[in-house]
């Protein structure tokens, strides 16, 4: 994957010269927690301004980046960077915690994180995700094979709110997917093993037509709840 993020640094830095400000690889390839099947390479580019003329000149850098299967990179400009954190307070403490400097300026290490909106965003995020992901498998529990693939899409991201759950309540937030389900459980008084049977599929300890959803889909729904009740206890 070197080859490939060397790659995207060139062409961006011919696209914008000057106006690229910085180039970061942040999320799970940064953390060392990255699995290929399952995990998207994420990356931040900083620009010194985004005007049309910036988005046009990157049209057909993200179209390759996308066909090489990752989303396309997240554009901002400096000043962003920096007055954004009270809105992103998850984002930008997962990349401050977490992050590759690919090309110029670290504009994350040094950054101030503005958390006075830190417990509500976690609220509000494990609320959304858990609505949507109810939505969807309200749909799908005639389809094992559909049910399957949205608990295996779903978990990283409820093992990410997971871990801002636990930094909250002041314990131990480890990086690894498979110790924040460990710690959580703990903490939240869950069944981790819904998470854990994902984990080994995405992790290819074992084969995904191995897990039954149906079975796991109550105790994982139950889970997220604890989650979110224990969020929305802390003081406000």
């Amino acid at each position: 994957m070197d080859k490939i993020l060397n790659q995207l640094v060139e062409r961006l830095q011919k696209a914008f010269g000057e106006r690229l400000v910085s180039v970061v690889l942040y999320g799970s390839a940064a953390a060392g927690d990255h699995q290929a099947r399952f995990s998207d390479y994420n990356v931040l580019c900083v620009l010194s301004e985004i005007a049309p003329r910036e988005l046009g000149a990157s049209t057909a850098i993200f179209r390759w980046w996308r066909e090489q299967g990752s989303p396309a990179p997240l554009l901002l400009t400096e000043n962003e960077v920096a007055t954004s954190t009270d809105c992103f307070p998850i984002e930008f403490s997962d990349m401050q915690q977490h992050h590759q400097l690919l090309y110029g300026k670290d504009v994350v290490s040094t950054l101030v994180v503005d958390r006075c909106f830190y417990r509500a965003q976690v609220e509000h995020d494990l609320r959304a995700k858990l609505l949507r992901l109810r939505q969807k498998a309200s749909g799908m529990l005639a389809d094992v094979d559909l049910l399957r693939r949205l608990l295996l899409d779903s978990v990283s991201t409820f093992c990410v709110l997971f871990r801002h759950a636990l930094a909250l309540h002041g314990a131990e937030a480890p990086p690894r997917k498979r110790d924040v389900i460990q710690q959580a459980s703990r903490q939240f008084g869950f069944d981790p093993l819904p998470f854990e049977k994902l984990l080994d599929v995405r992790e290819e300890r074992t084969k995904a037509r191995e897990i039954e959803p149906v079975p796991l889909l109550g105790a994982y729904l139950e889970a997220i709840s604890k989650v979110i009740d224990a969020v929305d206890r802390l003081e406000k």
